[in-house]
Formats: structure tokens, sequence, C-alpha cells
């Protein structure tokens, strides 16, 4: 490998087009001497800002130093969504996958979003490694997410810093989705195959093309990614897009694109041990509509026994308790609901376990 000067270039990908006007999406390319290429997307999710922000502080660090190898950035991977000011893609555009993060690898012939993402497909695959930013609620541990025993994308993970490695997926193989069965927490995995929702019309759609998450995708082509959820989705946070720069840069002098004759890696800071924890345990779920309030102790971080009461939910009309909210298992706390309205089918908390702690 060889450090050079960073020269970066920036070019529009078109990836579909509605009926009056192109998608496309900007995409950064930043290139030094010889070396691997890691992709780094953000905004799969409309709402969450934070990503989008902490890759402007790379382009400003990038841009003043030397490096090995090429990073390739796309700052807002869903327009739609991002524009729209909606966590997802809002439904006229595609009722069947209104979750951008369940198409992946997309397909030519599928729905809107599949063909969208297979237009982007091409240019994630093409890297050695790669980084989804995302960004959790208010109420929820900052955290980098990693398949179980892919340990290219653990040594990835632990360099990018965040306080907790959480395994969200049982081992994925290289083979079709409808090859393998899955283990771990169905809340972060992929819609089952030739899964059916309804057109605004009633018709049924089937789509039996792969649909999955952009890191499960892509850790099947055997190319090393992270799904990172940093803090505070709505809003930017200027210390959350600091640490998700720095925690970017980190895996760039793992991967060894970052030298010390590069002049950056000296400023990094060290990254914190992580607490590993696998997300085994069942989402909560509230049976009934209206008002959520936590229990006084439980908080984000916390941890709680089996049967441990998580919340109340009652009518705020007449004060009457619908339903009690209990701990499925002993674990942590790593995204709660903060207390408010919430309807019936609705998540209020995830609870995951500790691993060598």
């Amino acid at each position: 490998m060889g450090v050079e000067p960073t020269q970066h270039k920036t070019t529009t990908r078109q990836l579909g087009q509605t009926p009056a006007r192109d998608i496309s999406v900007t995409v950064h390319r930043y290139r030094g001497g010889d070396g691997p290429t890691v992709y780094v997307q953000a905004a799969q999710h409309g709402i969450e800002l934070n990503g989008p922000a902490a890759l402007r502080r790379l382009h400003n660090r990038l841009c003043d130093t030397k490096l090995a190898g090429t990073v390739i950035v796309v700052p807002v991977m869903n327009p739609l969504a991002f524009d729209a000011r909606s966590y997802a893609t809002p439904d006229e555009y595609d009722a069947q996958y209104p979750n951008v993060n369940r198409v992946w690898p997309g397909a030519d012939d599928g729905s809107f979003q599949q063909q969208i993402v297979a237009e982007l497909w091409s240019l994630a695959a093409s890297a050695d490694a790669a980084i989804d930013l995302h960004t959790g609620t208010p109420s929820m541990l900052e955290h980098v997410r990693v398949v179980e025993d892919d340990h290219k994308a653990t040594a990835l993970a632990t360099a990018f810093g965040t306080n907790y490695r959480l395994i969200g997926d049982g081992p994925v193989s290289s083979q079709s989705p409808s090859e393998v069965s899955y283990t771990g927490n169905r809340d972060e995995t992929s819609n089952a195959d030739g899964s059916v929702r309804k057109t605004q019309d009633g018709e049924d759609n089937r789509y039996t093309q792969p649909a999955e998450t952009f890191r499960i995708a892509m850790t099947r082509a055997q190319i090393p990614t992270i799904t990172v959820e940093l803090g505070n989705s709505r809003t930017v946070d200027r210390s959350v897009a600091e640490r998700g720069a720095i925690g970017v840069c980190r895996v760039l002098r793992q991967r060894g694109m970052l030298t010390e004759s590069g002049m950056l890696t000296d400023q990094l800071p060290e990254p914190p041990t992580q607490h590993q924890l696998k997300d085994d345990i069942p989402v909560s779920i509230t049976p009934a509509s209206g008002l959520f309030e936590p229990a006084a102790n439980c908080t984000v971080g916390s941890k709680v026994t089996d049967g441990e009461t998580l919340g109340v939910v009652y009518d705020p009309t007449t004060f009457e308790e619908h339903a009690t909210i209990v701990a499925p298992g002993s674990g942590v706390i790593y995204s709660l609901s903060h207390g408010g309205t919430v309807f019936a089918g609705e998540r209020v908390a995830s609870i995951a376990t500790p691993i060598g702690d």
C-alpha cells in the first residue's frame, strides 16, 4: 500500500426515476495511494440525521490528510425518505417494501426500491469493507451491530469504538436467503421471502427476490460490514456527529489506510473497551394502546431480570391500567420508549444478554 495526498471527487449516481424526476444520490470518492476500498453510507432512514452530519466531518478530515486506498461515501442513501422527513420511504413509492433496509441487494425486476438498491449495490459490493451509519432514538444505547462469528466485522466494530457491540444475527452463509435460517432477534433481520403486502388497490404483491438488511446482504457477499447506531435521531447532535467521524477514521486506521505519515492517526483517541451484548431476547411489545410510563428504575443501560416490570400502559382519560410490560429475559436494556402514546403491537423495549462481562 502507498500513502498519498487525498484526491476528492464528487459524482451523481442515478438510481431510478419517478414519473416526473430522476432519483439520484451524491457519491464522494476519496482516493490516495494503493490500498483497500471502504464503502460508507448514511440515511437509509430519512430521520436519521447524524450519519450525514458525521460524514461532513469525515470529509473535512479526509480532504486534509494522506490516504492509502479509497473511501466511497454516500451521505444520503435514501433521498425519498430524507426529503419526506420520514423514517421509511413513503408508501406512494413502494407499498411492498417501504423500509429500504430490508431490500438488499435489490433486484432489477423487483419493486421500485429493490430496483433503486440494485443500482447502488454494485458500488457497495466493490468494497473490501463497509460501514452503514444509522441513528437510534434518544432512548437507545449507542452501539455497533455485527453478525455472529464474523471476526473481520468484529474487528471493524472494535475499532469504530462504541461502548457496546451488539450481535444481532446468527451466522450468515453465502447461500441464498431461502436456503438458510436465522437465529437471534427477528425484529432486526429481514422479512422471509415471498412475504405479502397489500397494495393501495388491494392486490397482492409477491416478490421472491432476496430482501434483507444491508449488513446481512454484504456479509453474504463476504464483505465485512458493521451497522452503527449513533445516538439521537431527528436532530443534529455535534458530539454524536463527531464520534461518528472519529469512529470511521479509526476503522480506516484499522484497515491500514491511515498511517503515521498520514498525519491523522495520532489525533484519534483510542476506542473504549466494548461491552458485548447478544440480541437474543424477544422484544417487548405492548398488547394494548394507551400511555406508556416506564418504571422508575428502568433506563437505557439498566440491567433487569426476567419478569421485572419495565413499565405500565394505562388509559390517559380514565387512568385504568391496560397492561404491565415485563422483561421477557434477564439482560441490559438497550432500547426503551421514553414514555408517551403507544399503540397495540408497538415495541416499547429491547433487552440483550451480556457476554463476557
